[in-house]
């Protein structure tokens, strides 16, 4: 046996990791156990007999279509049967017949698969292709509500192995009709209440009303199924709205066999107390406006690359705000106090050039408790204590905090962010006091959604989907098991009902809450086509241009193109749709996004690659610096494919030439596809790696500054512009390098600018060894910004919105546009390699108001003076925002001979020079 989760390549117990076995069913007899394995065969056995028991419990059959079935791995000179039980008696053993079915149907060897099909399950190993009869198909929606299992067998019906089977194909071409049902969940109209559930496998699906979120059924309603679509529905006889409701659906799981779920509707769009039952509401009801909802217009975006983002988490927003009535603090309604500090932050970014809040997941979680969460038990100690930490960690699955990365229902309000959990329509309501609050501080409001898993699967608690039609709404492995690589149970927006819920969804957000944009987590696990439709759909349904971004990570079991044309990095130029890029936030970090320990401290352009070692560095070149400044003006000119410009050997390459990895560094095909960041939630916070990245002997002015620097070049970015909240007022995490579960403690915000949370304890996750070295009290002068430095970094923030909010041309519309009229000066072998300079060419652009915009940023600890020919005679000066601005280099320290265009720098400064129209 390999160790855990390592096993040799030599092991031949058909797993991918070391086996567990489970005491239960064990048979002990003076305290020894059995226990039997077979060569190739995953399962363990605890008695000799049930060695030549066929394993039942996995689904290594994929139904191509209705009637094709595709089995790897067998021969096709046997016999094929499809065995079927309404009470899942099916038992097959090795040489034996099979048992305890209710019939069978023979299966001819072969069968021409349709080039979708082909497609579609391209990823399937080669196998038998088998095809039901003509005459049998109509049998097989009712089969479908029971057990069906496979089995290969010697031509006098002796077993030989058997499987289930991965019904999804099968489901998506009978009830193609499905897609077209617009009504799903529960709808009110004309003073009557529909259910409509699709449930295609169920046998039985019924609706229990209730009158309160507590209490006994008022009302049990046998739906009735559909036979073209699958869908079961049911009028209440009423208007029921306010009501609650749940279904009871009995229906087969693949290894538990028929069982009767009580279930929430996955198109819930209320809920009450952690979702122990659905909401019954008209979301056009008045009831369900807050005052302004009708009259409150949301900010207007000519295009997409004019969003410049901050991205929010609801409870980190408001939670530790004394200015918010306490009874607000962490829920939706802190937006609505115009006076809090938190919101006058959000209304002078607003100001400054912000466009957009993005908030952490707000729908409907499963990893917070909606009533009675536990509050740690924190007792504050010195900068590397682990009693805060410890404290975290004894509530964290019970308390009040997480990020939300676990949906429970994709269309209804979180709970906890809630008044009253318990009242359906109060998280409606709230809601939408949100959403108006900010469109009225003069922001438009984005949701993350994550359509790529659910919380659970199966028959877990907290499973919804998995419970009604089992085995079709998550993408499974070779044996049937559903993938887990997006950390949770990976959905399957491939499968037809699953991206229409997605869409559906979707839809409700932008035309009921009045969304304005979404980011969608992992969007590589999703197919391009499915998120072109959604994008056409909602549009159409919002009647205006609903922006789409997401993380077009290529990675897991749909990597490079598996299964499908992903909604990944490479694959989703063209699109309009627009992924975040690492490029340029890995070589002004340094390192890669998941580094820990010593590989933490690896140093990029602004954190003193080369011209400002740490302690831990080594061997570093200039070659390394110019390689990742050549990285950054990619990022620089929108990474786009065919942007071309010198590199640092003197040869002019392309985007998509220069390499990132074993990937092209440019790699979409307008601006308005690429967002560009350098940090978000995930991950530790750009000024915790600052103090990982830079000498200790930095001062925390250079700290701060070099920050700023970090959002100059965000600013400065062709493309969408991303900033985590916090980041302008150098938030940290006391080195907590994924704070999901990790409290309000390590994710807290603080308005007054008094602290940036720095040094508050060791944190829950990252190496605990980087973490006691940076956080030890003996580096805290360094590291530990006051008031003074985080009201500085605020304002030079700010400064940053300003400049590119004052022209058009930072955020130019297409390829070409970028192509015509970005420069980069200093380039090539004769580089000033710490300097990022741009030339902005707008003449005859419109809302460029400059002549010329040439920006300057100088990552480097002393000034630099750059002579730039082509520049030489124009009449340059500071842009106006550096008149006033917070950073007084610039006015001050920076200089220019305009006869021939040489310029002075600040060092580790970012600032603008115009030529005025």
């Amino acid at each position: 046996m390999g160790g855990a989760g390592n096993p040799d390549n030599g092991d031949k117990d058909g797993r991918a990791a070391d086996i567990s076995v489970a005491y239960s069913p064990l048979t002990v007899t003076n305290q020894v156990g059995d226990v039997w394995l077979l060569q190739g065969d995953a399962k363990v056995y605890n008695s000799e007999a049930a060695l030549t028991q066929l394993n039942l419990t996995t689904a290594n059959a994929y139904w191509l279509n209705r009637q094709l079935i595709q089995w790897p791995g067998t021969s096709n000179t046997s016999v094929f049967k499809l065995y079927h039980s309404k009470t899942a008696k099916v038992s097959a053993a090795k040489g034996q017949p099979v048992s305890g079915a209710d019939g069978s149907l023979t299966l001819a060897v072969g069968g021409s698969v349709p080039a979708a099909a082909a497609e579609r399950f391209k990823y399937v190993a080669a196998g038998t292709v088998l095809s039901v009869a003509d005459a049998d198909l109509d049998k097989l929606p009712d089969l479908y509500a029971g057990q069906l299992v496979l089995v290969e067998e010697t031509a006098d019906g002796k077993a030989i192995t058997a499987t289930e089977t991965q019904i999804a194909g099968a489901l998506d071409d009978r009830y193609a009709g499905a897609s077209a049902v617009n009504d799903l969940g529960a709808t009110t109209a004309g003073g009557a209440t529909t259910l409509k559930l699709w449930a295609p496998t169920a046998r039985q699906v019924r609706a229990c009303i209730y009158d309160a979120g507590t209490g006994n059924a008022t009302t049990v309603k046998d739906l009735t199924r559909d036979a073209a679509t699958g869908v079961w529905s049911g009028g209440l006889g009423g208007d029921m709205t306010g009501k609650y409701f749940t279904y009871l659906v009995d229906v087969y799981a693949r290894g538990t066999g028929v069982v009767r779920n009580r279930v929430t509707d996955p198109y819930s769009v209320s809920l009450t107390t952690d979702s122990k039952r659905s909401y019954i509401a008209d979301l056009s009801s008045a009831a369900l406006k807050p005052a302004g909802w009708d009259t409150t217009p949301a900010p207007v975006l000519a295009s997409q690359e004019d969003m410049s983002i901050y991205e929010l988490h609801v409870r980190d927003f408001s939670v530790s705000d004394t200015t918010v009535p306490e009874a607000k603090r962490g829920k939706y309604t802190a937006f609505t106090e115009a006076g809090s500090n938190g919101m006058k932050h959000l209304k002078a970014l607003a100001t400054a050039g912000l466009t957009d809040v993005h908030l952490l997941p707000v729908y409907d979680i499963g990893s917070v408790p909606e009533t009675g969460c536990k509050a740690p038990a924190i007792t504050a100690g010195s900068s590397d204590a682990t009693g805060p930490r410890d404290a975290v960690k004894a509530v964290a699955d019970t308390d009040c905090f997480n990020w939300g990365y676990d949906p429970y229902h994709y269309t209804a309000p979180e709970g906890s962010y809630s008044s009253n959990a318990a009242d359906g329509a109060t998280r409606i309501v709230e809601f939408r006091q949100m959403v108006t609050a900010l469109h009225a501080a003069g922001l438009r409001v984005g949701m993350d959604v994550v359509y790529n898993h659910t919380f659970q699967h199966g028959q877990e608690e907290k499973s919804v989907l998995d419970r009604i039609v089992p085995g079709y709404y998550h993408r499974l492995d070779a044996d049937g098991n559903v993938t887990t690589s997006t950390c949770c149970s990976n959905t399957a927006t491939e499968n037809a009902m699953m991206g229409k819920l997605m869409i559906d969804s979707v839809k409700t957000w932008a035309t009921q809450y009045k969304i304005d944009s979404f980011r969608f987590d992992l969007m590589g696990h999703q197919p391009r086509s499915v998120m072109e439709k959604l994008k056409t759909d909602v549009d159409a349904a919002a009647g205006r241009s609903v922006f789409l971004i997401g993380e077009g990570w290529n990675f897991g079991e749909v990597a490079n193109g598996q299964r499908f044309v992903q909604a990944s990095q490479l694959s989703l130029n063209g699109s309009g749709i627009a992924t975040f890029s690492d490029r340029a936030r890995d070589r002004i970090r340094g390192g890669g996004c998941c580094d820990d320990g010593n590989d933490f401290k690896r140093q990029g352009f602004v954190s003193g690659l080369f011209y400002d070692q740490n302690e831990s560095a080594s061997g570093h070149t200039v070659g390394n610096l110019t390689e990742a400044a050549d990285m950054i003006r990619v990022g620089l000119a929108g990474s786009l494919r065919e942007y071309s410009f010198v590199v640092a050997d003197g040869s002019t390459k392309k985007g998509s030439e220069i390499r990132y990895g074993d990937d092209p560094a440019g790699y979409v095909s307008q601006p308005g596809e690429v967002v560009n960041y350098y940090e978000n939630h995930d991950n530790r916070t750009f000024w915790d790696a600052l103090a990982a990245k830079m000498p200790k002997t930095t001062t925390l002015d250079d700290r701060v500054r070099a920050q700023t620097l970090a959002a100059a070049i965000n600013s400065f970015s062709q493309g969408i512009a991303y900033f985590h909240a916090g980041a302008d007022v150098l938030r940290s995490k006391s080195m907590d390098s994924n704070s999901f579960n990790s409290g309000d403690w390590f994710n807290v915000l603080d308005w007054t600018y008094t602290t940036n949370n720095f040094g508050v304890g060791l944190p829950i996750s990252g190496s605990e060894d980087l973490a006691k070295e940076v956080l030890a009290a003996a580096n805290l002068p360094a590291m530990k910004p006051g008031k003074p430095e985080i009201e500085a970094a605020s304002g030079m923030f700010r400064d940053l919105l300003q400049i590119r909010k004052s022209s058009s041309l930072f955020r130019l519309r297409t390829a070409d546009e970028v192509k015509a009229r970005l420069t980069f000066p200093n380039t090539g072998p004769t580089q000033v390699p710490t300097v990022l300079v741009g030339h902005l060419n707008g003449t005859g652009y419109t809302g460029a108001n400059f002549k010329d915009v040439l920006y300057f940023v100088n990552a480097d600890k002393v000034p630099q003076t750059l002579t730039i020919a082509s520049e030489a005679g124009k009449a340059y000066e500071l842009h106006p925002v550096h008149a006033t601005g917070t950073d007084r280099r610039p006015a001050t320290a920076a200089s220019v001979v305009t006869g021939t265009g040489t310029f002075t720098v600040p060092a580790r400064t970012a600032l603008v020079y115009v030529v005025k129209n």
